[in-house]
Protein backbone atom coordinates (compact mmCIF):
# COMPACT_ATOMS: atom_id res chain seq x y z
CA UNK A 1 0.00 0.00 0.00
CA UNK A 2 2.83 2.38 0.90
CA UNK A 3 4.60 1.62 -2.38
CA UNK A 4 1.39 2.28 -4.33
CA UNK A 5 0.95 5.65 -2.59
CA UNK A 6 4.55 6.58 -3.38
CA UNK A 7 4.00 5.74 -7.05
CA UNK A 8 0.79 7.75 -7.12
CA UNK A 9 2.53 10.70 -5.44
CA UNK A 10 5.37 10.52 -7.97
CA UNK A 11 2.90 10.45 -10.83
CA UNK A 12 1.02 13.49 -9.48
CA UNK A 13 4.33 15.34 -9.08
CA UNK A 14 5.30 14.55 -12.67
CA UNK A 15 1.89 15.67 -13.89
CA UNK A 16 2.31 18.91 -11.95
CA UNK A 17 5.67 19.60 -13.58
CA UNK A 18 4.30 18.68 -16.98
CA UNK A 19 1.24 20.88 -16.66
CA UNK A 20 3.30 23.78 -15.34
CA UNK A 21 5.66 23.51 -18.27
CA UNK A 22 2.95 22.93 -20.84
CA UNK A 23 0.73 25.87 -20.01
CA UNK A 24 2.95 28.39 -18.25
CA UNK A 25 2.49 31.01 -20.92
CA UNK A 26 -1.27 30.54 -21.16
CA UNK A 27 -1.79 30.87 -17.41
CA UNK A 28 0.29 34.02 -17.20
CA UNK A 29 -1.57 35.69 -20.07
CA UNK A 30 -5.04 34.58 -18.83
CA UNK A 31 -6.05 33.50 -22.31
CA UNK A 32 -7.77 30.44 -23.72
CA UNK A 33 -5.32 27.87 -24.94
CA UNK A 34 -5.05 26.63 -28.50
CA UNK A 35 -5.28 22.91 -27.86
CA UNK A 36 -4.29 21.77 -31.36
CA UNK A 37 -1.17 23.96 -31.57
CA UNK A 38 -0.18 23.14 -27.98
CA UNK A 39 -0.32 19.39 -28.63
CA UNK A 40 1.49 19.64 -31.98
CA UNK A 41 4.26 21.73 -30.43
CA UNK A 42 4.87 19.16 -27.72
CA UNK A 43 4.99 16.11 -30.01
CA UNK A 44 7.19 17.86 -32.59
CA UNK A 45 10.92 18.45 -32.64
CA UNK A 46 12.32 21.82 -31.57
CA UNK A 47 15.53 23.87 -31.65
CA UNK A 48 15.04 24.63 -27.93
CA UNK A 49 14.39 22.37 -24.97
CA UNK A 50 11.71 23.83 -22.68
CA UNK A 51 11.89 22.43 -19.17
CA UNK A 52 9.56 24.90 -17.41
CA UNK A 53 8.31 28.48 -17.85
CA UNK A 54 8.96 30.82 -20.76
CA UNK A 55 11.87 32.84 -22.16
CA UNK A 56 11.53 35.57 -19.52
CA UNK A 57 11.10 33.30 -16.49
CA UNK A 58 11.87 29.66 -16.89
CA UNK A 59 14.40 26.95 -17.64
CA UNK A 60 15.02 26.66 -21.35
CA UNK A 61 18.09 25.15 -22.99
CA UNK A 62 19.13 26.90 -26.19
CA UNK A 63 20.58 24.37 -28.61
CA UNK A 64 23.24 25.09 -31.26
CA UNK A 65 22.13 25.85 -34.81
CA UNK A 66 24.33 24.73 -37.72
CA UNK A 67 23.37 25.98 -41.17
CA UNK A 68 25.02 25.35 -44.52
CA UNK A 69 24.50 28.35 -46.77
CA UNK A 70 24.67 27.09 -50.34
CA UNK A 71 27.80 28.26 -52.10
CA UNK A 72 29.11 30.24 -49.12
CA UNK A 73 29.79 28.29 -45.95
CA UNK A 74 28.71 27.35 -42.44
CA UNK A 75 26.70 29.53 -40.08
CA UNK A 76 26.65 28.90 -36.34
CA UNK A 77 24.62 30.48 -33.51
CA UNK A 78 22.35 29.54 -30.61
CA UNK A 79 18.62 29.01 -31.10
CA UNK A 80 17.84 31.64 -28.43
CA UNK A 81 18.75 34.33 -30.98
CA UNK A 82 15.55 33.46 -32.88
CA UNK A 83 13.28 34.09 -29.85
CA UNK A 84 10.27 36.42 -30.30
CA UNK A 85 10.61 36.26 -34.11
CA UNK A 86 13.98 38.02 -34.20
CA UNK A 87 16.07 38.13 -37.36
CA UNK A 88 19.55 36.64 -36.96
CA UNK A 89 22.35 38.21 -38.94
CA UNK A 90 24.95 35.70 -40.05
CA UNK A 91 28.15 35.96 -42.03
CA UNK A 92 26.44 35.15 -45.32
CA UNK A 93 22.92 36.47 -44.85
CA UNK A 94 19.93 36.98 -42.56
CA UNK A 95 17.79 34.19 -41.15
CA UNK A 96 14.43 33.86 -39.47
CA UNK A 97 12.69 30.89 -37.83
CA UNK A 98 9.08 30.10 -38.68
CA UNK A 99 7.36 27.00 -37.27
CA UNK A 100 10.74 25.49 -36.33
CA UNK A 101 12.08 25.92 -39.88
CA UNK A 102 14.81 28.43 -40.72
CA UNK A 103 14.51 30.60 -43.82
CA UNK A 104 16.73 33.14 -45.54
CA UNK A 105 15.32 36.64 -45.36
CA UNK A 106 16.25 40.30 -45.56
CA UNK A 107 17.37 42.52 -42.70
CA UNK A 108 13.73 43.28 -41.81
CA UNK A 109 12.75 39.61 -41.67
CA UNK A 110 10.12 39.52 -44.42
CA UNK A 111 8.71 36.09 -45.25
CA UNK A 112 6.78 35.61 -48.49
CA UNK A 113 3.79 33.33 -47.79
CA UNK A 114 2.05 31.29 -50.49
CA UNK A 115 -1.64 30.39 -50.66
CA UNK A 116 -1.12 27.40 -48.35
CA UNK A 117 0.51 29.51 -45.66
CA UNK A 118 4.06 28.26 -46.29
CA UNK A 119 7.01 30.65 -46.78
CA UNK A 120 8.56 30.62 -50.25
CA UNK A 121 11.92 31.99 -49.06
CA UNK A 122 15.02 29.92 -49.69
CA UNK A 123 16.13 27.63 -46.89
CA UNK A 124 19.69 26.76 -45.92
CA UNK A 125 20.52 23.16 -45.06
CA UNK A 126 19.78 22.74 -41.38
CA UNK A 127 22.16 20.45 -39.44
CA UNK A 128 21.14 21.80 -36.04
CA UNK A 129 21.25 19.82 -32.81
CA UNK A 130 17.57 19.67 -31.87
CA UNK A 131 16.05 18.28 -28.68
CA UNK A 132 15.42 14.95 -30.43
CA UNK A 133 19.13 14.69 -31.20
CA UNK A 134 20.00 15.49 -27.57
CA UNK A 135 17.50 12.88 -26.36
CA UNK A 136 19.02 10.25 -28.66
CA UNK A 137 22.41 11.13 -27.19
CA UNK A 138 21.00 10.70 -23.68
CA UNK A 139 19.51 7.31 -24.58
CA UNK A 140 22.89 6.29 -26.05
CA UNK A 141 24.65 7.16 -22.79
CA UNK A 142 21.99 5.34 -20.76
CA UNK A 143 22.39 2.18 -22.84
CA UNK A 144 26.19 2.37 -22.64
CA UNK A 145 26.05 2.74 -18.85
CA UNK A 146 23.50 -0.04 -18.35
CA UNK A 147 25.25 -2.65 -20.47
CA UNK A 148 28.71 -1.73 -19.27
CA UNK A 149 27.55 -2.17 -15.70
CA UNK A 150 25.84 -5.41 -16.66
CA UNK A 151 29.06 -6.68 -18.21
CA UNK A 152 31.10 -6.11 -15.04
CA UNK A 153 28.36 -7.46 -12.77
CA UNK A 154 28.96 -11.06 -13.87
CA UNK A 155 30.74 -13.39 -11.47
CA UNK A 156 31.06 -17.09 -12.27
CA UNK A 157 28.92 -16.54 -15.38
CA UNK A 158 26.05 -15.10 -13.32
CA UNK A 159 25.06 -11.49 -12.79
CA UNK A 160 24.49 -10.27 -9.24
CA UNK A 161 22.69 -7.12 -10.40
CA UNK A 162 18.89 -7.41 -10.12
CA UNK A 163 18.23 -5.16 -13.10
CA UNK A 164 20.88 -7.10 -15.02
CA UNK A 165 18.88 -10.28 -14.45
CA UNK A 166 15.86 -8.60 -16.07
CA UNK A 167 18.02 -7.46 -19.01
CA UNK A 168 19.44 -10.95 -19.41
CA UNK A 169 15.90 -12.32 -19.56
CA UNK A 170 15.01 -9.81 -22.30
CA UNK A 171 18.15 -10.63 -24.30
CA UNK A 172 17.52 -14.38 -24.11
CA UNK A 173 13.86 -13.85 -24.98
CA UNK A 174 14.79 -11.85 -28.09
CA UNK A 175 17.34 -14.49 -29.12
CA UNK A 176 15.24 -17.59 -28.47
CA UNK A 177 11.74 -16.35 -29.31
CA UNK A 178 12.35 -13.77 -32.05
CA UNK A 179 15.71 -14.06 -33.81
CA UNK A 180 16.35 -17.83 -33.97
CA UNK A 181 12.78 -18.82 -35.02
CA UNK A 182 12.77 -16.21 -37.81
CA UNK A 183 16.35 -16.40 -39.08
CA UNK A 184 17.59 -19.84 -38.05
CA UNK A 185 20.30 -21.17 -35.77
CA UNK A 186 23.02 -21.14 -38.43
CA UNK A 187 22.68 -17.50 -39.48
CA UNK A 188 21.14 -15.65 -36.54
CA UNK A 189 24.47 -14.57 -34.97
CA UNK A 190 25.18 -12.21 -37.87
CA UNK A 191 21.98 -10.21 -37.32
CA UNK A 192 21.44 -10.64 -33.58
CA UNK A 193 23.54 -7.57 -32.54
CA UNK A 194 21.58 -5.32 -34.91
CA UNK A 195 18.19 -6.60 -33.76
CA UNK A 196 19.20 -6.35 -30.12
CA UNK A 197 20.35 -2.75 -30.66
CA UNK A 198 17.10 -1.84 -32.43
CA UNK A 199 15.00 -3.34 -29.63
CA UNK A 200 16.73 -1.51 -26.78
CA UNK A 201 17.08 1.75 -28.73
CA UNK A 202 13.34 1.86 -29.41
CA UNK A 203 12.43 0.71 -25.90
CA UNK A 204 14.60 3.27 -24.08
CA UNK A 205 13.44 6.15 -26.28
CA UNK A 206 9.81 5.06 -25.90
CA UNK A 207 10.16 5.16 -22.11
CA UNK A 208 12.13 8.43 -22.06
CA UNK A 209 9.43 10.03 -24.19
CA UNK A 210 6.88 9.37 -21.42
CA UNK A 211 8.76 11.59 -18.96
CA UNK A 212 7.39 15.16 -18.69
CA UNK A 213 9.51 17.59 -20.65
CA UNK A 214 11.32 14.95 -22.70
CA UNK A 215 10.87 14.80 -26.49
CA UNK A 216 8.92 12.20 -28.39
CA UNK A 217 11.83 10.67 -30.36
CA UNK A 218 10.15 7.51 -31.65
CA UNK A 219 7.09 9.61 -32.49
CA UNK A 220 9.23 11.42 -35.07
CA UNK A 221 8.78 9.81 -38.47
CA UNK A 222 12.33 10.75 -39.52
CA UNK A 223 13.76 8.56 -36.75
CA UNK A 224 11.50 5.59 -37.48
CA UNK A 225 12.19 6.00 -41.21
CA UNK A 226 15.95 5.73 -40.63
CA UNK A 227 15.45 2.53 -38.62
CA UNK A 228 13.27 1.12 -41.40
CA UNK A 229 15.80 2.11 -44.09
CA UNK A 230 18.61 0.32 -42.22
CA UNK A 231 16.45 -2.81 -42.08
CA UNK A 232 15.64 -2.39 -45.79
CA UNK A 233 19.36 -2.17 -46.69
CA UNK A 234 20.24 -5.27 -44.66
CA UNK A 235 17.38 -7.25 -46.23
CA UNK A 236 18.36 -6.45 -49.81
CA UNK A 237 22.14 -6.62 -49.44
CA UNK A 238 22.09 -9.98 -47.65
CA UNK A 239 19.26 -11.51 -49.67
CA UNK A 240 20.13 -14.78 -51.44
CA UNK A 241 19.14 -15.87 -54.92
CA UNK A 242 16.31 -17.97 -53.52
CA UNK A 243 14.70 -14.80 -52.15
CA UNK A 244 14.95 -12.93 -55.45
CA UNK A 245 13.66 -15.99 -57.29
CA UNK A 246 10.50 -15.94 -55.17
CA UNK A 247 10.13 -12.22 -55.85
CA UNK A 248 10.46 -12.17 -59.65
CA UNK A 249 9.87 -15.76 -60.83
CA UNK A 250 7.90 -17.73 -58.27
CA UNK A 251 8.35 -21.52 -58.55
CA UNK A 252 5.38 -23.81 -59.20
CA UNK A 253 3.22 -20.88 -60.36
CA UNK A 254 1.68 -20.58 -63.89
CA UNK A 255 3.59 -18.17 -66.15
CA UNK A 256 0.63 -15.81 -66.53
CA UNK A 257 0.27 -15.52 -62.77
CA UNK A 258 4.02 -14.91 -62.44
CA UNK A 259 3.80 -11.81 -64.64
CA UNK A 260 0.88 -10.62 -62.54
CA UNK A 261 2.50 -11.23 -59.14
CA UNK A 262 6.05 -10.06 -59.93
CA UNK A 263 5.22 -6.30 -59.92
CA UNK A 264 3.21 -6.71 -56.70
CA UNK A 265 6.09 -8.55 -55.00
CA UNK A 266 8.55 -5.92 -56.21
CA UNK A 267 6.44 -3.12 -54.72
CA UNK A 268 6.22 -5.18 -51.52
CA UNK A 269 10.01 -4.92 -51.14
CA UNK A 270 9.54 -1.22 -50.35
CA UNK A 271 6.16 -1.39 -48.62
CA UNK A 272 7.17 -3.90 -45.93
CA UNK A 273 9.92 -1.74 -44.35
CA UNK A 274 7.70 1.33 -44.77
CA UNK A 275 5.01 -0.30 -42.64
CA UNK A 276 7.62 -0.72 -39.87
CA UNK A 277 8.24 3.03 -39.96
CA UNK A 278 4.59 4.07 -39.98
CA UNK A 279 3.44 1.56 -37.35
CA UNK A 280 5.98 2.67 -34.74
CA UNK A 281 5.49 6.38 -35.49
CA UNK A 282 1.68 6.23 -35.42
CA UNK A 283 1.32 4.18 -32.23
CA UNK A 284 3.77 6.23 -30.16
CA UNK A 285 2.45 9.59 -31.40
CA UNK A 286 -1.17 8.56 -30.79
CA UNK A 287 -0.44 7.70 -27.16
CA UNK A 288 1.22 11.06 -26.51
CA UNK A 289 -1.65 12.94 -28.14
CA UNK A 290 -4.22 11.12 -25.98
CA UNK A 291 -2.35 11.94 -22.75
CA UNK A 292 -1.95 15.58 -23.79
CA UNK A 293 -5.64 15.76 -24.69
CA UNK A 294 -6.66 14.62 -21.19
CA UNK A 295 -4.37 17.24 -19.64
CA UNK A 296 -5.82 19.93 -21.91
CA UNK A 297 -9.32 19.18 -20.59
CA UNK A 298 -8.26 20.60 -17.21
CA UNK A 299 -7.59 24.03 -18.74
CA UNK A 300 -10.54 23.98 -21.11
CA UNK A 301 -13.24 23.27 -18.50
CA UNK A 302 -11.41 24.55 -15.36
CA UNK A 303 -13.49 22.22 -13.22
CA UNK A 304 -12.43 20.05 -10.26
CA UNK A 305 -14.35 17.00 -11.47
CA UNK A 306 -12.94 17.28 -14.98
CA UNK A 307 -9.46 17.66 -13.48
CA UNK A 308 -9.95 14.48 -11.43
CA UNK A 309 -11.26 12.65 -14.49
CA UNK A 310 -8.30 13.84 -16.59
CA UNK A 311 -5.69 12.84 -14.02
CA UNK A 312 -7.19 9.39 -13.42
CA UNK A 313 -7.61 8.54 -17.09
CA UNK A 314 -4.29 10.19 -17.93
CA UNK A 315 -2.64 7.88 -15.39
CA UNK A 316 -4.40 4.88 -16.96
CA UNK A 317 -3.22 5.89 -20.45
CA UNK A 318 0.31 6.39 -19.10
CA UNK A 319 0.33 2.82 -17.76
CA UNK A 320 -0.98 1.66 -21.12
CA UNK A 321 1.78 3.60 -22.88
CA UNK A 322 4.43 1.83 -20.79
CA UNK A 323 3.06 -1.45 -22.08
CA UNK A 324 2.95 -0.04 -25.62
CA UNK A 325 6.60 1.04 -25.28
CA UNK A 326 7.62 -2.61 -24.78
CA UNK A 327 5.10 -3.90 -27.31
CA UNK A 328 6.20 -1.61 -30.16
CA UNK A 329 9.88 -2.39 -29.55
CA UNK A 330 8.97 -6.10 -29.69
CA UNK A 331 6.86 -5.72 -32.86
CA UNK A 332 9.51 -3.72 -34.75
CA UNK A 333 12.24 -6.21 -33.80
CA UNK A 334 10.06 -9.23 -34.56
CA UNK A 335 9.00 -7.99 -37.99
CA UNK A 336 12.57 -6.93 -38.83
CA UNK A 337 13.79 -10.42 -37.92
CA UNK A 338 10.98 -11.93 -40.01
CA UNK A 339 11.88 -9.85 -43.08
CA UNK A 340 15.59 -10.59 -42.71
CA UNK A 341 14.83 -14.28 -42.26
CA UNK A 342 12.74 -14.31 -45.44
CA UNK A 343 15.70 -12.93 -47.39
CA UNK A 344 18.52 -15.12 -46.02
CA UNK A 345 16.91 -18.53 -45.43
CA UNK A 346 17.49 -21.27 -47.98
CA UNK A 347 14.16 -23.02 -47.96
CA UNK A 348 15.09 -25.49 -50.69
CA UNK A 349 18.05 -26.99 -48.81
CA UNK A 350 16.64 -26.45 -45.28
CA UNK A 351 19.79 -24.80 -43.88
CA UNK A 352 17.97 -23.25 -40.93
Amino acid sequence: MTLALKKLGLYCFLIFLFVTNLFANENENKKNIDVANTIIEHVSDSHEWHIIGNHERGIIFSLPVFLWNHGNGWEFFLSSQFSHGKVVKGKYGNYKMFQEKIYKTNSVGNLYIDARGNPTNDRPWDFSITKNVVSIGISFLILCYIFRRMRYSYKNHQTKWNFGIFLEFLILFIRNEIVIPNIGKEKYKTYFPFLLTVFFFILVNNLIGLLPGFPNVTGNISVTLVLAVITFIIINIKANKNYWKHIFWMPNVPIGIKFLLAPIEFIGIFIRPLTLCIRLFANITAGHIIILSFICLIFIFKNFFIASFSIIFGFFILLLEIMVAFLQAFIFTNLSALLIGMSVKDYEHKTY
